[in-house]
């Protein structure tokens, strides 16, 4: 199952992953058209500086495997498919208590004070890809399959520790 997936050491904090979920979520799915939309769309992912490393970092939502989002929800407006994971959002059921919000490790659960509901990542249902990811010019986010994106990542490693150990030698 791919999920979204985040290479912190690429985010320049350009804020592009930002605005692509807000326009996705938006109804007229422009950026013009969202801009002018009452209320304005919200969006689901958050980039967030951290001063003491000096780098920004995407936090969206994990679609936990053991969400306590889920289990906290006293309408049963968020609920998890048990086979890919994925933990959706009933608006129509939520009556934005941010119960969600207080338990999320993340913090990536947010509110539309204006609907008075909770919004969180749905990873883009209705894209191959969803939109933040398609939006990173860096590649900071990727939508892949854990063990693909680890495998890249052992990869990567051991050329570096490859190329390590071979100039190493050559001194």
């Amino acid at each position: 199952m791919k999920e979204i997936l985040i290479r912190p050491e690429r985010c320049m904090g350009c804020r592009s992953c930002e605005i692509a979920c807000t326009v996705e979520h938006s109804r007229s799915k422009s950026l013009f058209g969202a801009v002018a939309e009452k209320p304005l769309p919200k969006k689901r992912i958050y980039v967030e500086f951290v001063p003491e490393c000096a780098i920004s970092v995407p936090m969206v939502c994990h679609h936990c495997e053991d969400a306590s989002c889920v289990s906290v929800c006293p309408t049963g407006a968020l609920s998890q498919d048990e086979i890919v994971r994925v933990v959706t959002h009933d608006l129509e059921a939520c009556i934005g208590c941010w119960t969600c919000a207080s338990v999320c490790n993340y913090g990536v659960i947010g509110r539309n004070k204006d609907q008075r509901v909770a919004i969180k990542c749905d990873w883009c249902p209705d894209r191959e890809v969803p939109a933040c990811v398609s939006a990173c010019p860096t590649g900071a986010l990727v939508y892949k399959d854990v063990d693909e994106f680890s495998g890249s990542k052992r990869a990567v490693a051991a050329l570096k520790l490859a190329q390590g150990v071979t100039a190493g030698e050559s001194r």
